[in-house]
């Protein structure tokens, strides 16, 4: 490979990183343009209070001597309460939404500066591994790589979705302000659209934490696969059972994440795939390698398949441990469940890094 080629995922790189900082400059300025419009907006606001306030005294004035006022005149002061109500909770919304609008750019644009400079610090320390890097320094960086896409994917949920949520609940909070035909029905009917808006807030966290885990990068791996079975307990027809032997320590951050997604795999396939009602995965963090078995009942397979499928979950597990220096040990038979067994060299892995 010449010196040309291998500076090409630089070069691209490089212009990615261009692309973010006019992204960036565009975010900044929707940001200006909905501030100076929250601040109109919130004038605007502070008018129709006062404006509100005067109509509701002259409107308490006109009910205190209904006899000096014609049927006409009561009628005229009571619409011009009721339109300057409306305008008041309608303008107040446009507050809100603007307030959101601005919270949701501003998560943007923080999650676009870290992805900028995570990319900067790649760009540099690629600049330093492109030319001879040895095999172990090509798998952590091709599982980092990895995780790093995960990682993106997550926090483009958080700040897209998830904030497309949070604003949905907003404004059926005020579109309740809005309803005066019938309160109790209104309410109850957005009372339960909250609630649906509320429970797919809270998928969407779930799948945050299947693509990345943040308490994986904040406490580490033990702590998020008992996290993680704690949540595969609510599956209906499945059991879990975790055990946990050795030392409860901080391993190298790809190899956490590398044995986290192997659990993850072969857990899923286990109860997904097999349809296992009982599964006991069993971690060992000894002083020289980690040792990972996941045993299930389900319904199991012809290991044979392995060789005709390369992009099954396992055979990607197996590759990855003997890139490792592990051992990787597979025990199925259709109708007999599956045992999978593999251990990592802390000690050789210690020595590629």
């Amino acid at each position: 490979m010449n010196g040309r080629q291998e500076q090409n995922p630089l070069e691209l790189m490089r212009s990615l990183i261009e692309q973010i900082d006019r992204l960036i400059e565009d975010i900044r300025q929707d940001l200006e343009e909905n501030e100076r419009l929250l601040l109109q907006s919130q004038q605007e606001v502070e008018k129709l209070s006062k404006k509100n306030a005067a109509i509701t005294a002259e409107l308490q004035k006109i009910q205190s001597h209904t006899d000096s006022f014609s049927r006409h005149e009561l009628r005229m002061g009571y619409e011009a309460a009721l339109e300057a109500q409306q305008r008041l909770y309608l303008m107040s919304g446009k507050v809100e939404k603007i307030q959101a609008q601005i919270q949701q750019l501003r998560g943007q644009a923080n999650w676009l500066e870290d992805f900028r400079t995570t990319l900067h610090n790649l760009v540099e320390s690629f600049s330093g591994l492109v030319k001879g890097f040895r095999p172990g320094e090509g798998i952590e960086m091709i599982i980092q790589a990895q995780e790093a896409e995960r990682q993106r994917l997550s926090r483009q949920m958080h700040d897209g979705p998830a904030q497309a949520l949070s604003n949905f609940i907003l404004q059926t909070e005020i579109a309740m302000r809005l309803f005066e035909i019938d309160p109790v029905k209104a309410k109850e009917e957005l009372e339960s659209l909250r609630l649906s808006a509320t429970q797919a807030f809270q998928k969407v966290r779930d799948f945050i934490f299947e693509l990345r885990p943040m308490m994986l990068d904040d406490l580490g791996l033990a702590p998020t696969v008992k996290r993680y079975v704690d949540a595969m307990q609510g599956i209906p027809g499945s059991s879990v059972q975790f055990t946990l032997s050795g030392m409860e320590r901080r391993l190298e951050p790809y190899l956490e994440v590398m044995l986290f997604r192997a659990i993850q795999e072969l857990l899923g396939n286990a109860i997904r795939h097999s349809q296992a009602s009982e599964v006991r995965l069993h971690l060992d963090l000894g002083n020289t390698m980690v040792k990972v078995m996941v045993d299930d009942n389900g319904k199991g397979f012809d290991p044979e398949i392995l060789k005709e499928r390369t992009n099954m979950g396992i055979k990607i597990i197996r590759d990855r441990v003997e890139m490792l220096g592990g051992d990787f040990q597979l025990s199925t038979r259709i109708g007999e469940g599956t045992r999978v067994t593999f251990t990592i060299p802390l000690q050789e892995v210690a020595e590629l890094t």
